[in-house]
């Protein structure tokens, strides 16, 4: 019976030295898993930061391609546009001019009639 109790004993203190051995070691994997883990998810958020940063050059493009095209839309309507403006422009300059000088003109015609 001792021989019994001793050796369930030894058996006792062995699984336990056992099972403080392959605890660390699955620690250690279990480490290993998270990190593995956390890699992934760090790959996973820089293809999405990529993708985002991607799209958002796209879309610049797009705006700076529209904005362009605007820019030359309004160029190729404006000459005329612009033209007529600047005809309109002239011509109310040139009246003004005349007005001016008729102004001046009869300035100069009541001054000279009321010194005779």
């Amino acid at each position: 019976m001792r021989k019994i109790v001793a050796t369930l004993i030894a058996g006792l203190f062995a699984t336990s030295v056992f099972a403080q051995t392959t605890e660390p070691k699955a620690e250690a994997k279990a480490g290993e898993k998270v990190a593995k883990a956390d890699a992934k998810q760090e790959k996973k958020v820089a293809k999405a930061d990529a993708k985002v940063e991607k799209a958002t050059a796209e879309a610049k493009e797009d705006v700076a391609e529209a904005k362009a095209d605007a820019a030359k839309e309004r160029a190729s309507a404006m000459p005329n546009a612009s033209a007529k403006a600047r005809k309109d422009a002239a011509e109310k300059k040139a009246e003004a001019k005349a007005d001016k000088a008729e102004a001046k003109a009869d300035l100069q015609t009541t001054a000279a009639s009321t010194h005779k």
